[in-house]
């Protein structure tokens, strides 16, 4: 198996090191220091409510670690080597409404944990026979998508199923219909986001939690791909209502195949997916022919009118590639590396480590006078559920119409290995819109309801004025 082989390799490459490291570790139990001492790769991460960063896991004697970083300019990493009970390797983790993280699943691990607080330690985790079920002979069910959905359960997805997990009992809700045609997780790598949760409508029972999930590959496509045979990645996206116990896929088609991309929801709610290849899987080697083309996805369209090719860059960007959506609305992109350790030269796909800015559409110079400019400022400042936000801003026009206007909310993720851990847009109903003076306004709009509707954190609020949005600012909920 190829991830055998891999994590033999690097048993040799780090054997000879970790049983001084590990006795450390032991030893100090905390670590606080300028530099990480225990192995991130593959791991996983998020933002706590108080802007922490909490990142976990990774290889050998980094998968039971839970590391801190908080924001301020002297803070240092603080490190817990031996907080969680299990390697995580390969695993997902998302914030809860209690403000807790969930770990799911790891390589060969079959279960689940929460992260515990203030670095102690987990003695248990949570049996999780699904991600058994759920692996093959490649595997192709780690770094399972998992998001919060809209009623406080959890969807977690591995392969081509899922379930919805209510973290407070522990107990599985239901099983959802299968998504055919192929894996879906790594390797096999598609895409996956819960898309914009509008919450325009007053009656909570209409808030609604979609997911969507794109490319992928065939499960055998791991196996062929150490034979020499690159399998074409999948083409086809699913979505499906998570809140509707009735609710089935629904299939679309995009422009063309990919594994490895990213899925990005930009600040208007449509959503970029750019990155990855249309042959193969991740891993090194494994991937060739890299789509260099950004897709636009428009949720709302119709569904024949909602992907649009967007202009391509000359950049490949397939195995180790990421990107992320910065706070003016541009993305930026970087990364690939698709050979054992460094290679620039003599190798098809070198290492790359040039960074790119990606400029969606609406930073078009004919949409410049569409484009608002918020003037608030929430620094120090909490909003809390079911209040009001009030965001001033200015815009070059003589009036406003509200229907042209949305305010969204958008939590940025840890992205890693295509999946954005931890995304996710809320459109804000409006309670009232003013012309303050000329080409300046004043927009009231109605927080989130509840932690399951939003985890307590920070988000980007920006106002987007006919699909056209301001540089965001930052607000605190709890």
């Amino acid at each position: 198996m190829r991830g055998m082989k891999l994590e033999n390799t690097m048993k040799r490459i780090a054997g000879l090191m970790r049983w001084n490291l590990t006795l450390r570790l032991q030893l100090l139990g905390r670590l606080s220091l300028n530099q990480i001492l225990t192995d991130t790769w593959c791991s996983s991460g998020g933002l706590s409510a108080n802007g922490t960063l909490v990142q976990t896991g990774g290889w050998a004697v980094g998968g039971r670690s839970v590391r801190y970083l908080s924001g301020c300019n002297t803070c240092d990493w603080e490190e817990h080597p031996m907080s969680l009970s299990a390697s995580r390797w390969f695993s997902t983790q998302h914030i809860l409404p209690n403000g807790n993280f969930i770990l799911v699943g790891g390589r060969r691990m079959f279960n689940y944990e929460y992260i515990p607080k203030g670095g102690g330690s987990n003695d248990v985790y949570f049996p999780l026979p699904f991600l058994q079920e759920t692996t093959d002979p490649f595997e192709n069910n780690l770094y399972p998508f998992v998001f919060l959905s809209t009623d406080g359960n959890i969807l977690i997805f591995a392969n081509n199923r899922s379930i919805l997990l209510n973290p407070t009992t522990n107990k599985i809700v239901r099983e959802l219909p299968v998504l055919d045609g192929g894996s879906r997780n790594y390797p096999a790598s598609g895409m996956a986001a819960l898309l914009p949760i509008n919450l325009s409508d007053p009656n909570p029972k209409a808030i609604l939690a979609e997911i969507i999930i794109c490319g992928g590959a065939d499960p055998r496509a791991g196996k062929l791909v150490e034979k020499g045979i690159f399998v074409t990645a999948l083409q086809d996206c699913g979505r499906i209502d998570i809140t509707d116990p009735k609710s089935t896929w629904q299939k679309e088609m995009m422009p063309t195949p990919r594994t490895m991309g990213d899925l990005l929801i930009l600040p208007t709610g449509d959503i970029l997916i750019v990155n990855g290849a249309k042959e193969g899987i991740a891993g090194w080697n494994f991937a060739q022919d890299p789509n260099l083309t950004p897709l636009l996805y428009r949720p709302d369209n119709p569904t024949t009118q909602r992907f649009t090719e967007l202009k391509a860059t000359t950049i490949p960007r397939m195995y180790g590639s990421t990107s992320m959506v910065l706070p003016d609305g541009k993305i930026l992109v970087a990364g690939s590396n698709t050979n054992y350790y460094y290679n620039f030269t003599g190798v098809k796909y070198p290492t790359e480590l040039r960074v790119e800015k990606f400029y969606p559409p609406y930073f078009d110079p004919l949409l410049i006078l569409d484009r608002p400019m918020i003037t608030s400022d929430y620094k120090g400042k909490m909003v809390k559920y079911r209040g009001y936000i009030v965001v001033e801003f200015k815009l070059k026009k003589a009036e406003v119409d509200q229907s042209d206007l949305k305010v969204t909310m958008y939590s940025p993720p840890f992205t890693t290995h295509g999946f954005s851990m931890g995304q996710r847009l809320l459109i804000l109903a409006i309670k009232k819109l003013e012309n303050v003076e000329s080409e300046f306004f004043r927009v009231e709009v109605v927080a989130p309801p509840s932690a399951e509707i939003a985890p307590p954190g920070f988000y980007l609020i920006f106002v987007v004025h006919n699909e056209v949005p301001s540089s965001g600012i930052w607000v605190q909920i709890a």
